[in-house]
């Protein structure tokens, strides 16, 4: 016995060479394998906390059910002639004010430590934030379903068709990536969720409010309306509802992109200077 020792330590010596030595090291992944694993993270973390997606199912049926059988009869005679009015500006709202959420979850994994755990990685940094609006993507869809299908079930007829509405989800999805820049901009420089969350709500409600979401601003004071004509949701709204009825023009389009390149250009490069100066403080 005494002389298998040192022929089991030198086999034990032999594995562990092998096993810490090998001939290569893992690829470092790419942006895009990085920012879809990310992605997936932020699927993972409904699927661990259900309650996230109460934002995107409840909030939608409330708004839309609270609006129409509040407003309809006053503003368009009717609840039926209203809903063709409204659904296309709450399927937007619906979904501009999830955006917030964004900032609150990266405000919660930096107080937790796991974003430095995640800078501490080889891997592109900005994948924690683009994964992280990639997976929104999936919660901002589903609210928008919930609303059209409550519209359908409320009388919603779109005359574009199913196509109109197709169309018009990608155009809100692309906005609401513009805008969730914003969003990650406050979740790095404000100190805690909580805040971050109070601060995002008293910018979200006045920017999705003042719009033509509810009414034609052309009913509303002159410097309203030209406020009301500045703000991008007004444009996307317009875009929608052009889209869902079929008469969509190349400049209401055009308004729309060009909002989300505008807010893009401010917020990202906002983002990525508050997300690398975090690490060194």
């Amino acid at each position: 016995m005494a002389a298998a020792q040192p022929e089991l330590t030198a086999v034990n010596q032999a594995t562990l060479h092998s096993a810490i030595s090998a001939s290569h090291r893992p690829q470092r992944p790419n942006p895009l394998d990085a920012s879809i694993t990310m992605a997936w993270r932020a699927l993972l973390k409904i699927k661990h906390v259900p309650m996230q997606l109460f934002d995107v199912t409840m909030f939608p049926i409330m708004m839309t059910l609270m609006f129409t059988f509040l407003f309809g009869g006053a503003l368009a005679g009717s609840v039926g002639d209203y809903v063709q009015f409204l659904i296309p500006g709450i399927f937007v709202m619906t979904i501009a004010m999830i955006t917030m959420y964004t900032g609150h979850a990266l405000n919660t994994d930096i107080s937790k430590g796991i974003f430095d755990r995640f800078r501490s990685l080889p891997f592109w940094r900005p994948a924690v934030l683009v994964g992280m609006l990639l997976g929104d993507t999936v919660r901002y869809s589903l609210a928008g379903m919930v609303v059209i299908v409550l519209g359908f079930i409320l009388g919603f007829r779109p005359e574009g068709g199913i196509i109109g509405v197709l169309l018009s989800l990608i155009l809100v999805l692309i906005f609401a990536f513009s805008l969730s820049w914003a969003w990650t901009v406050l979740g790095l420089v404000v100190s805690t969720p909580e805040s971050t969350m109070m601060v995002s709500s008293m910018v979200s409600f006045p920017l999705t409010f003042a719009t033509n979401i509810f009414v034609d601003p052309a009913t509303m004071p002159e410097w309203l309306q030209v406020a009301v004509n500045l703000n991008p949701i007004t444009h996307v709204v317009t875009a929608v509802r052009g889209l869902m009825s079929g008469t969509v023009t190349a400049d209401q389009i055009g308004l729309v992109f060009l909002g989300c390149a505008i807010l893009i250009a401010i917020f990202a490069p906002m983002t990525m200077y508050f997300y690398n100066a975090k690490g060194t403080r």
